[in-house]
């Protein structure tokens, strides 16, 4: 096969993938795949350079705990600045210092940090990237998908692999090629987006409000400028209309009391906040991830941590499946377990900014209700924080399994005083068993699929974790002979037969 011009196809192979978009939950993904031995090719439209025009600036506990388990996590806590209390609007907030989790905060920083680290682990590792480059089209048959690009010097070319990923975004590319709808609506309109310095300190390390018909955020890169986000509910006008830095201000004075001295601004834009889902995250071969699958409202700062936690969910099953090691049906997982979670995201963050922009007395009792909910009453505030925080989360599990299948399982202590999420940095499950109880004439030999551990308690649960830290299978007793391999063979496919030598 040639490419449209007459050259040669560039071939990732028949087990390659191909992610369409370098963004956060691209280059995640990408990094797990190679990582994993995959070929995989990025595409990405851009430049070849980090850009500063991210609208994400917090890192949640569940997100902290994925990167923690691809190693990432200590050198962006030392590059960013942690907060143990995260204010939703007025009075509203959530103390985050009783997480169960070793990242019991918020960690600030730029999104650009975050693509900095996983592009390194990616290239790293061995993926391949072609920036400057457009994905044009996108054929699916039996076998694989035929992607068309356009390079930078405007030369076609035809790339072929297993899978495509489309990691690209709102409007994004891969969708459009496979037909799939973008249902839901625009929830707010001209919101105004500035990089500024700040004459005056915030006393806060993120700063959020809303007042009368105005909301706004403040945000530090670290550099001395601040990410300003505002909008007014009054002033509703197209995104290419001008914006200069007094209606900024204006703004911000509005919602915050002050504008902080803001000067020097070296870059402003309008933006529209979308509500949006795919209504399937798969078709075919074709998979969707991050802001091309699901956008909603930045509230809750939950967009870049979703699209990180898709890419962790559907990284391990595409290895399983082209390693040979499990049946295609288990890609279909992707959407039933990451589909719900994208729908409730959507509900909570549309939810928190109706109420932070009560306009009514009816939904200004309402937030007031809630507030006093969240702030007083244990078990709602749990989940209020369970669910920002990602580590809420569970999965589908079938009819009559263990209790604990489909649950986040935390970063427990290991009997060789390592942690789990530290055995999950080789992508393999890890068999957790009690101490006295190794199992060794069960386990058939997966030595590149499982990490077998064991609690560093005296817990007696035997404990199988998928590699992206969710448990999989559960027993609290000794399983009956036979029970743990077939559920080892169940989950990481037959072992490798024996080599003669």
């Amino acid at each position: 096969m040639t490419g449209t011009n007459g050259n040669p196809t560039d071939t990732t192979g028949p087990t390659g993938v191909i992610v369409v978009g370098a963004g956060p939950t691209g280059l995640l993904l990408a990094g797990d795949l190679a990582t994993a031995g995959i070929p995989v090719t990025v595409l990405e439209k851009r430049p070849r350079k980090i850009s500063n025009l991210s609208r994400a600036f917090a890192l949640h506990a569940r997100s902290l705990e994925q990167l923690d388990a691809r190693g990432l996590a200590d050198e962006l806590e030392a590059t960013g600045r942690t907060l143990d209390r995260l204010r939703l609007f007025g009075r509203l907030s959530i103390d985050l210092t009783a997480l169960p989790s070793r990242f019991n905060h918020v960690l600030v920083l730029p999104q650009y940090e975050v693509e900095k680290a996983l592009a390194r682990r990616a290239v790293e590792a061995g993926a391949g990237f072609r920036y400057d480059t457009e994905m044009t089209g996108l054929v699916q048959d039996a076998d694989g998908v035929t992607v068309g690009t356009r390079g930078p010097d405007g030369r076609t070319e035809s790339l072929r692999a297993a899978y495509v990923v489309g990691a690209d975004g709102m409007r994004s590319a891969v969708r459009g090629a496979i037909g799939l709808p973008f249902p839901g609506k625009s929830v707010i309109r001209s919101v105004v987006l500035a990089d500024v310095k700040l004459a005056e300190q915030p006393d806060e390390l993120l700063t959020v409000s809303a007042m009368g018909d105005a909301f706004a955020f403040l945000a530090p890169f670290g550099d001395g400028y601040y990410r300003v986000i505002g909008w007014h509910r009054g002033h509703d006008v197209p995104d290419t209309e001008p914006l200069d830095l007094a209606e900024v201000k204006e703004i911000t004075r509005l919602a915050l009391g002050r504008d902080y001295g803001m000067h020097d601004a070296r870059w402003m834009s309008r933006f529209h906040s979308d509500e949006r889902q795919a209504p399937a995250y798969r078709v075919g071969r074709v998979f969707l991830a991050g802001d091309a699958a699901h956008v909603h409202t930045p509230a809750g700062g939950q967009g870049m941590n979703t699209g990180l936690q898709d890419a962790a969910n559907l990284s391990w099953k595409l290895v399983s499946v082209l390693a040979g090691h499990a049946d295609p049906a288990l890609l279909d997982t992707y959407q039933s377990e990451r589909h719900p979670v994208g729908k409730a995201v959507l509900r909570s963050s549309g939810g928190l900014v109706r109420l932070a922009m009560a306009k009514r007395p009816w939904t200004r009792a309402a937030r007031a209700a809630l507030t006093g909910l969240v702030s007083h009453v244990g078990p709602a505030r749990r989940r209020a924080t369970a669910q920002v925080t990602g580590i809420g989360y569970r999965y589908p599990a079938p009819r009559g399994t263990h209790p604990l299948t489909g649950t986040r399982v935390p970063d427990v202590r290991l009997a060789d005083g390592s942690r789990l999420y530290e055995a999950l940095r080789d992508g393999h499950f890890v068999l957790i068993t009690p101490a006295h109880e190794p199992f060794s004439h069960e386990l058939p030999p997966h030595p590149d699929r499982l990490t077998a551990a064991h609690w560093a308690s005296a817990r007696r649960t035997t404990l199988l974790v998928r590699p992206d830290g969710y448990a999989a299978w559960a027993s609290d007793t000794t399983p009956a002979p036979g029970a743990l391999r077939s559920a080892l063979t169940a989950h990481l496919g037959p072992a490798p037969a024996r080599q003669l030598h």
